[in-house]
């Protein structure tokens, strides 16, 4: 009995040790040891590529971009039924995007605003050309007269910016095409080369991001992941800290022939995916906590009198899984499940399921909890069983106790001498805990990391699953069907014991308040129908004595 409370102890501690250690990974992931650190920047924040053709790189030297991308320039936007996007004349950055089908943090009012002109980020999406005498990000471009509007009917919308021709005559023209429905958009140059020699430009795609985090803490006093990532087929994912970055310690993969490059936030990313051929990855300081990550691809000789074009898809949005498996190969590895992605990757696929036969997240928690309390039957069963015999052995293990006082040595022997003869597993209530807790966990990853789940109404008060209740109902509700649960169980023969089992539920409401509320009403469910199952097991233990005495 002593051993199986100490072991029940053990594994709550275990899953707080687990949580708080995900939390952590989360904030600080372990770099891996592949490449070397990403390119030089140039000293106006265009980067440099190592590869033959490296050229210089235009714009005012000696001072770093550390201020707004396009604080002064003129801007233009574009609407399309999903997102409002500012371009910039500098650059033809993507300076501003609001993402009009969801709402800003904390606020139903706004919208959600991913790239961010100062409001409270400084974040953009921004190009150029690296060559001599081409467009940059620092470039300033001629903007259309007037907005861009995805009027109905139409599928997509574009905005054609033109740079001033170079000295030598060659003119480039930049193209940003946004889709209905679509959280992507080609970002593409058009070269006319009317110089006297052919060129061999290179193209850069970069995201330029302050340090500061996307999301206020959350439970724990803790943060979610902000900041750059790379994936490679070779390589796999990689996230990359920004203060190694700083510190020039990140470690990432810089050239590979395949992959691409996020910036990554709670919920929402924005990546580059240039179609398959040679690429230059890179993460670089800028000064005044500004940071760029990016890519830089190869453009095809143009020989003097002709074009060429090039062209790297860019997707701003919400972490949706399904859309970002369209997007590119590994894309869906932003949305971060940690250690447990082999229980919690399928775990969302079947909540996914059940939202779309009920229309709601709240019900398909409820539906998962039975479907897994249904798959579990068998082995919980088992265990309540070996619970409720030792509850019958309460009496007789006390008696026991009172034999022989002190000597743990014999008390313990005739305890195990006891439950040899009746068949009963001092260990087999432990099962149940033990099976929940790597479901728990990921449930816990699944609620926290997917944006399907943010701002997910259930029903009356919970009108947000991801986050807290607001008025503490459910874990409330939690704690008392814990104390339930607790009484059902055979209670210790030792009195210190039986009070700190006794407390576990009071630790458990308390614990509980701030986790999401999807989280909590999956613990509630599944408290409830483990009594429902107990009280019956228990209910045919002790006829099953009676009938024997």
């Amino acid at each position: 009995m002593d051993t199986r409370r100490l072991i029940l102890l053990l594994v709550f501690s275990f899953s707080m040790v687990m949580l708080w250690d995900g939390w952590q990974k989360h904030t600080h992931p372990a770099q891996p040891a592949t490449a070397a650190s990403g390119t030089a920047p140039a000293s106006n924040g265009v980067p440099t590529p190592t590869a033959a053709t490296t050229v210089s790189a235009p714009g005012v030297p000696g001072v770093p971009q550390i201020a707004s991308p396009a604080a002064a320039a003129p801007r233009m936007k574009v609407r399309t039924d999903v997102l409002v996007a500012d371009v910039s004349a500098e650059g033809g950055d993507i300076v501003r995007l609001e993402l009009t089908r969801h709402k800003a943090t904390g606020d139903a009012e706004h919208d959600y605003v991913l790239f961010d002109d100062g409001e409270k980020h400084l974040y953009a999406a921004q190009s150029g050309l690296i060559g001599n005498g081409l467009p940059t990000h620092k470039t300033r471009f001629a903007l259309p007269a007037q907005e861009r509007v995805l009027k109905d009917g139409e599928d997509a919308v574009s905005v054609r910016l033109e740079a001033p021709a170079t000295a030598d005559g060659i003119r480039v023209s930049k193209l940003i095409t946004f889709h209905r429905g679509s959280y992507v958009a080609e970002v593409s140059y058009e070269i006319a080369n009317g110089s006297g020699a052919p060129i061999a430009p290179h193209a850069y795609f970069q995201f330029m991001r302050d340090g500061k985090p996307a999301e206020q803490a959350g439970g724990f006093g803790v943060q979610t992941f902000t900041g750059p990532a790379f994936y490679t087929d070779a390589e796999k994912y990689q996230k990359v800290n920004f203060q190694d970055v700083t510190d020039k310690k990140a470690k990432f993969v810089t050239k590979a022939p395949d992959g691409w490059v996020a910036m990554v936030q709670h919920y929402f990313v924005a990546g580059w995916a240039p179609a398959a051929g040679e690429r230059e990855f890179f993460a670089n300081a800028l000064g005044g906590d500004l940071f760029a990550a990016g890519v830089i691809v190869p453009v095809a000789a143009i020989a003097p009198g002709q074009s060429g074009t090039v062209s790297v898809p860019l997707y701003a949005g919400p972490q949706e899984q399904s859309r970002l498996d369209q997007f590119a190969k590994g894309f869906d590895l932003v949305v971060d499940y940690g250690w447990l992605t082999i229980i919690a990757a399928p775990l969302f696929w079947v909540l996914e399921w059940f939202h779309k036969l009920t229309g709601n997240w709240g019900w398909a928690i409820i539906l998962v909890t039975i479907a897994l309390k249904a798959l579990f039957f068998p082995l919980s069963a088992a265990s309540y069983k070996s619970m409720a015999k030792m509850k019958t052995l309460g009496p007789r293990l006390q008696r026991m106790k009172e034999q022989f006082g002190d000597d743990k040595m014999k008390l313990n022997q005739a305890m195990m001498d006891l439950y040899k003869r009746e068949k009963v597993n001092p260990l087999g209530g432990c099962l149940p805990i033990l099976i929940q807790i790597p479901v728990f966990i990921a449930l816990y990853w699944v609620l926290l990391g997917v944006v399907e789940m943010r701002g997910a109404p259930w029903l009356g008060w919970i009108q947000d699953l991801s986050v807290k209740d607001p008025y503490y109902i459910l874990p409330l509700i939690m704690g008392a069907t814990s104390f339930i649960q607790t009484k059902l169980n055979p209670a210790p023969p030792d009195p210190i014991q039986a009070k700190v089992m006794m407390m576990m539920p009071i630790l458990f409401t308390f614990m509980f308040l701030w986790f999401p509320a999807g989280l909590v009403l999956y613990w509630v469910v599944n408290n409830c129908l483990s009594i429902a199952q107990q009280w019956q097991i228990n209910r045919m233990i002790e006829a099953g004595g009676k009938a024997a005495e």
